[in-house]
């Protein structure tokens, strides 16, 4: 629970994460062998879709249909949002999960023959080329990626709780010499709407204040969310020493999803993922560099009435701070790698006093 300066208190939903909008579902394709250390999320909207938004601030995104969300243009719902690794050649996995939403009957109708449609999935890709060690297109997300991705979604028995860390697009995600992750967070506001993030955490920024290795994120959780302790001050010169040995130059991106359950027009949506963005900028430093393709996008399921002035406010602050949480929650979720390109400790395994002590 975490108060506001106007008093407002925001809880976290029943599992704390993007699945606490009722209706969306996440589904995790993940590769970690054969030269491989990348994956694919799909985020999948009801059955239906859902009014979709997007804002990209990174200078170097791989974006797939973004074009069709701008307020202008003519689709309003989207069908589902692919988070892909692999840079431009993951997008590929977007088309998997047109595949399996077309066999479902999801997506614009089209043409007059029944049945035919065309599945709206917006898509953004992350840079993870290489980390695994293979260099060759087998090393790569394909389109069965995203057709996993899909499938675990749907699957009652994979997709009843949201698997965090080293997954799906996080599997190969980095930022600075720690390993990145795939984080969420939620808060049900006061008027009893539920607003959720998820990040993939891929940053060419440091995600920890160097003079004392806390995170930057963590002074936005809720008391419930984890915290960890200040680091000791061993481990923090032992990390500082790594990063001097790291190259200074990396291409990264972070990814982001807000959720709710909220009605929201098209152009409301952008507006949300926009201001998600500022959960970023608190969370990374720097953030939307040249070398990231930082791309966050909002789906609104419109279960409950579009919020008046007051609470959209509300809900545009809140958004920001699960954003924020759910940075903090894909690094502490994250797990250690070893690979022939490179060694990547968790923040837990970096800092394992913070972690004890908290």
């Amino acid at each position: 629970m975490h108060a506001d300066h106007a008093g407002n208190v925001a809880t976290a939903g029943p599992t704390n994460s993007l699945l606490d909008v009722p209706g969306i579902r996440v589904g995790h394709h993940s590769a970690h062998d054969a030269g491989r250390l990348t994956g694919t999320t799909v985020v999948l909207a009801p059955p239906g879709g859902a009014i979709g938004g997007v804002d990209v601030r990174g200078g170097g995104p791989g974006t797939h249909e973004t074009d069709l969300l701008d307020p202008r243009n003519a689709v309003d719902r989207v069908n589902a949002i692919a988070l892909c690794g692999g840079s431009a050649f993951g997008l590929v996995a977007a088309h998997g999960i047109a595949e399996r939403l077309a066999e479902h009957g999801e997506g614009v109708r089209v043409g007059s023959e029944t049945g035919m449609v065309v599945p709206i999935v917006p898509a953004a890709a992350l840079f993870d080329l290489g980390r695994g060690g293979g260099t060759t297109p087998t090393s790569r997300p394909d389109q069965e990626f995203g057709a996993r991705a899909y499938d675990a979604a749907v699957d009652p028995d994979t997709s009843a709780v949201l698997t965090r860390g080293s997954v799906g697009a996080g599997t190969g995600a980095v930022t600075g010499a720690l390993k990145g992750g795939l984080g969420t967070a939620s808060a049900v506001l006061e008027d009893g709407s539920t607003v959720a993030a998820l990040a993939v955490v891929n940053a060419a920024g440091s995600v920890l204040d160097p003079a004392t290795g806390e995170l930057y994120g963590q002074r936005h959780l809720l008391d419930t969310d984890p915290r960890p302790a200040r680091p000791a001050a061993e481990e923090l010169a032992e990390h500082t020493e790594r990063i001097a040995r790291t190259p200074t130059v990396s291409l990264n991106t972070t990814l982001g999803v807000i959720a709710t359950d909220a009605s929201l027009p098209k152009a409301r949506c952008a507006k949300v993922a926009g201001v998600a963005h500022d959960g970023l900028a608190r969370a990374i430093r720097p953030v939307h560099s040249m070398y990231d393709g930082d791309t966050v996008f909002c789906l609104a399921t419109g279960v409950r009435p579009e919020p008046g002035q007051g609470a959209l406010h509300r809900l545009l602050t809140v958004a920001a701070d699960c954003m924020t949480r759910a940075v903090v929650d894909g690094v502490l979720s994250a797990t250690s790698v070893r690979t022939p390109a490179g060694r990547w400790d968790s923040y837990a395994d970096a800092f394992p006093s913070a972690v004890s002590l908290a």
